[in-house]
């Protein structure tokens, strides 16, 4: 809407988000979103050769062939782990049925087809923990900084 001295005003909306880091592997790369990660570590206990919070760079995806790789993603339930296959595999396929829980700390846990509305557009996901109590700092992710921290 145009302002009494003939501008546009500014609507304010929140910066873009940094994109997530790349790591690239032989026949993978693995992408990490620090803003979603919520350290249920099942990367380290499932592939200490790939992802090691203690070495730098700390996801190595030559580290184990990239199918294991892929199946250790899969398990991390936030989604801040991703990957994208180069050597002419699939990529992650959603779960079917769509499966949704809530947890006792007020988290949704969704694994499918899904299409996550955020402040900066809609986001084709396949796994994503989404803030149940409302105090994220990473809308609608879980960040675990509202009532649902302890529980982490």
């Amino acid at each position: 809407m145009p302002s009494r001295s003939g501008e546009s005003a500014v609507t304010s909306q929140p910066p873009p988000r940094p994109a997530a880091k790349s790591y690239d592997g032989e026949g993978i790369v693995v992408g990490f979103d620090s803003h979603r990660c919520l350290h249920a570590a099942e990367c380290v206990r499932g592939l200490p050769t790939v992802f090691d919070v203690g070495r730098r760079p700390w996801i190595q995806p030559d580290g184990a062939p990239a199918e294991e790789v892929a199946d250790v993603i899969h398990r991390c339930p936030s989604g801040a782990l991703q990957y994208h296959r180069t050597d002419g595999m699939p990529d992650e396929v959603p779960d079917v049925p769509t499966h949704v829980s809530l947890h006792a700390d007020g988290v949704l846990h969704l694994r499918g087809d899904l299409e996550v509305a955020t402040p900066y557009g809609p986001r084709h996901e396949t796994r994503v923990m989404l803030c149940g109590c409302g105090a994220t700092g990473n809308t609608p992710y879980c960040d675990h900084g509202g009532p649902c921290a302890g529980h982490g």
